[in-house]
């Protein structure tokens, strides 16, 4: 097991902090309403695949500074390729160089938040205030949603006449039923805490910010006192067995314990449970 830890990338509008085993990724840009910018996009795969690499981190959390999780894409810093229809300044709108140009953009920003839903790590997202836009993509992106009474969401990408491109479309239907998302994306309207945990999209209510980010770290920190092989493993077969049948899924699972059940990890957990103390695991 590799023991030194994965240099985690500078960023300006995040911050890693790690405690124990749990790393929260903090959108830390507040003045803006944590408006994701170009740095965003482009630091947060990377800081996921640092922290996704490091054997000392078992879960992660992504919460926000100020008053809101995020207003979505910062429209003010993407407004030139919004209104030339083209994201390289240097290649002419219209033209298939622009619009290849633009397919190669869009994929790029679809990867920063699939970084999450591909990091081996459970993520778990704690949301509060306005989560719009954009910020539907990445939480859905999440394994766990957790949120306070104030939050605010919306797909507001129907409300700027565009259609939502980096992982709302393709998420949502899989956690909230697709007639309720249909409602949602087609109007572009607001919705709120409540009506959010009652589709199933976040797990739990908190009263505030502070709450909502206390009880994602003590959720984290429940989590990561468990094997991480078991959890990591437990991720790569939900991923992996998402679709399929119950049967080949059973298949997947009966393989996948058939190479990990003699880890170090289930011996601790035996040795454990026969000298009633809580185990240590090594993740090996």
């Amino acid at each position: 097991m590799n023991t030194e830890p994965a240099a985690t990338p500078n960023s300006s509008v995040l911050a890693v902090e790690t405690v124990g085993h749990v790393a929260t990724i903090w959108l830390d840009r507040p003045d803006k309403l944590n408006a994701l910018g170009p740095a965003a996009w482009e630091n947060l795969p990377e800081v996921m695949t640092a922290l996704g690499a490091d054997d000392a981190v078992r879960v992660i959390v992504i919460a926000a500074r100020g008053r809101a999780f995020t207003v979505g894409i910062d429209l003010l810093a993407f407004a030139p390729a919004f209104v030339t229809g083209s994201f390289d300044p240097d290649i002419e709108a219209g033209t298939v160089a622009a619009r290849l140009a633009n397919y190669a953009s869009i994929k790029r920003l679809q990867d920063s938040f699939t970084a999450l839903a591909r990091c081996p790590k459970p993520v778990i997202a704690a949301i509060h205030g306005y989560c719009l836009g954009a910020g539907i993509d990445l939480i859905t992106a999440c394994d766990i949603r957790l949120a306070s009474r104030d939050a605010i969401f919306s797909v507001r990408e129907t409300k700027i006449a565009m259609v939502a491109d980096v992982g709302t479309l393709q998420r949502l239907p899989k956690i909230v039923d697709p007639g309720r998302v249909a409602e949602l994306v087609y109007t572009g309207r607001d919705f709120d805490a409540t009506e959010a945990h009652e589709m199933g999209l976040v797990s739990h209510l908190y009263e505030d910010g502070n709450a909502v980010q206390q009880a994602a770290a003590a959720l984290a920190a429940e989590i990561a006192a468990n094997s991480p092989l078991v959890v990591q493993g437990a991720k790569a077969v939900l991923r992996a067995t998402e679709g399929q049948s119950v049967e080949t899924a059973l298949d997947y699972v009966a393989l996948w314990n058939t190479a990990f059940i003699h880890s170090n990890d289930f011996a601790e957990a035996i040795s454990a449970f026969l000298e009633k103390r809580d185990p240590d695991f090594t993740g090996t």
